[in-house]
Protein backbone atom coordinates (compact mmCIF):
# COMPACT_ATOMS: atom_id res chain seq x y z
CA UNK A 1 0.00 0.00 0.00
CA UNK A 2 1.27 3.49 -0.92
CA UNK A 3 -0.07 7.01 -0.60
CA UNK A 4 -0.75 8.30 -4.10
CA UNK A 5 -2.71 11.43 -3.28
CA UNK A 6 -3.61 13.50 -0.26
CA UNK A 7 -5.64 16.67 -0.14
CA UNK A 8 -5.67 20.01 1.56
CA UNK A 9 -8.71 22.28 1.62
CA UNK A 10 -8.15 25.74 0.14
CA UNK A 11 -10.35 28.85 0.08
CA UNK A 12 -9.33 29.86 -3.44
CA UNK A 13 -7.81 27.41 -5.93
CA UNK A 14 -6.16 30.13 -8.04
CA UNK A 15 -4.47 31.64 -4.97
CA UNK A 16 -3.50 28.18 -3.75
CA UNK A 17 -1.99 27.32 -7.13
CA UNK A 18 0.05 30.54 -7.07
CA UNK A 19 1.25 30.02 -3.49
CA UNK A 20 2.07 26.33 -3.79
CA UNK A 21 3.88 26.69 -7.13
CA UNK A 22 5.44 30.17 -7.13
CA UNK A 23 6.25 30.43 -3.41
CA UNK A 24 6.70 26.85 -2.20
CA UNK A 25 8.11 25.53 -5.48
CA UNK A 26 5.73 22.66 -6.17
CA UNK A 27 4.88 21.81 -9.78
CA UNK A 28 1.34 21.54 -11.15
CA UNK A 29 0.58 17.95 -12.15
CA UNK A 30 -3.14 17.92 -13.00
CA UNK A 31 -5.55 20.76 -13.75
CA UNK A 32 -8.90 19.38 -14.89
CA UNK A 33 -12.09 21.50 -14.90
CA UNK A 34 -14.78 19.99 -12.66
CA UNK A 35 -17.58 22.47 -13.23
CA UNK A 36 -17.72 26.22 -13.56
CA UNK A 37 -15.53 27.17 -10.60
CA UNK A 38 -13.86 23.94 -9.48
CA UNK A 39 -10.83 22.07 -10.78
CA UNK A 40 -9.09 18.80 -10.01
CA UNK A 41 -5.86 20.63 -9.24
CA UNK A 42 -2.85 18.71 -7.96
CA UNK A 43 0.77 19.64 -7.34
CA UNK A 44 3.85 17.52 -6.72
CA UNK A 45 7.37 18.09 -5.50
CA UNK A 46 9.67 19.40 -8.21
CA UNK A 47 12.19 16.84 -6.93
CA UNK A 48 9.71 13.93 -7.20
CA UNK A 49 7.36 14.56 -10.15
CA UNK A 50 6.10 10.98 -9.93
CA UNK A 51 5.63 11.18 -6.16
CA UNK A 52 2.65 11.81 -3.94
CA UNK A 53 0.23 14.40 -5.32
CA UNK A 54 -1.32 17.14 -3.19
CA UNK A 55 -4.89 17.95 -4.22
CA UNK A 56 -5.75 21.63 -3.71
CA UNK A 57 -9.39 20.94 -2.94
CA UNK A 58 -12.03 23.68 -2.62
CA UNK A 59 -13.11 24.21 0.99
CA UNK A 60 -16.82 24.32 0.14
CA UNK A 61 -18.11 21.60 2.47
CA UNK A 62 -19.76 23.12 5.59
CA UNK A 63 -17.60 21.04 7.95
CA UNK A 64 -14.33 22.41 6.56
CA UNK A 65 -14.38 25.96 7.97
CA UNK A 66 -15.05 25.04 11.64
CA UNK A 67 -12.48 22.23 11.44
CA UNK A 68 -9.74 24.43 9.94
CA UNK A 69 -10.59 27.39 12.16
CA UNK A 70 -10.20 25.18 15.25
CA UNK A 71 -6.84 23.86 14.03
CA UNK A 72 -5.54 27.36 13.25
CA UNK A 73 -6.80 28.72 16.59
CA UNK A 74 -4.90 25.96 18.41
CA UNK A 75 -1.82 26.38 16.19
CA UNK A 76 -2.08 22.86 14.75
CA UNK A 77 -0.70 22.35 11.23
CA UNK A 78 -2.95 20.58 8.73
CA UNK A 79 -0.02 19.09 6.82
CA UNK A 80 3.73 18.64 7.08
CA UNK A 81 6.34 18.83 4.35
CA UNK A 82 9.94 17.68 4.64
CA UNK A 83 12.76 20.03 3.70
CA UNK A 84 16.53 19.54 3.75
CA UNK A 85 17.15 22.51 6.07
CA UNK A 86 14.27 24.13 7.98
CA UNK A 87 16.30 27.21 8.90
CA UNK A 88 17.32 27.87 5.29
CA UNK A 89 13.76 27.31 4.05
CA UNK A 90 12.43 29.57 6.80
CA UNK A 91 14.75 32.38 5.65
CA UNK A 92 13.85 31.81 1.98
CA UNK A 93 10.10 31.82 2.61
CA UNK A 94 10.25 34.80 4.97
CA UNK A 95 12.09 36.66 2.22
CA UNK A 96 9.11 35.93 -0.05
CA UNK A 97 6.67 37.35 2.50
CA UNK A 98 5.42 34.10 4.05
CA UNK A 99 4.07 34.58 7.58
CA UNK A 100 5.30 32.05 10.12
CA UNK A 101 3.40 31.20 13.29
CA UNK A 102 6.31 29.19 14.67
CA UNK A 103 9.95 30.00 14.02
CA UNK A 104 12.39 27.09 13.63
CA UNK A 105 12.28 24.97 16.75
CA UNK A 106 14.50 22.02 17.59
CA UNK A 107 12.63 19.08 19.08
CA UNK A 108 15.22 16.41 19.68
CA UNK A 109 16.60 15.33 16.30
CA UNK A 110 13.83 17.12 14.33
CA UNK A 111 13.63 20.83 13.54
CA UNK A 112 10.24 22.29 12.61
CA UNK A 113 8.64 25.61 11.68
CA UNK A 114 5.00 26.46 10.91
CA UNK A 115 3.63 28.92 8.36
CA UNK A 116 0.28 30.22 7.09
CA UNK A 117 -0.36 29.05 3.52
CA UNK A 118 -2.65 32.05 2.79
CA UNK A 119 -5.39 29.55 1.88
CA UNK A 120 -6.76 28.85 5.37
CA UNK A 121 -4.20 26.34 6.66
CA UNK A 122 -1.13 26.11 8.83
CA UNK A 123 1.66 24.02 7.28
CA UNK A 124 4.62 22.59 9.15
CA UNK A 125 8.02 22.07 7.57
CA UNK A 126 10.45 19.67 9.17
CA UNK A 127 13.99 18.47 8.77
CA UNK A 128 14.25 14.80 9.61
CA UNK A 129 17.47 13.33 10.96
CA UNK A 130 19.55 11.53 8.35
Amino acid sequence: MRILLTSIFVDDQAEAERFYTEILGFVKKHDVPMGEETRWLTVVSADEPGGTELLLEPAGHPAVRPYRDALVKDGIPLAQFTVDDVRAEYRRLRGLGVRFTQEPLEMGPVTTAVFDDTCGNLIQIATQPR
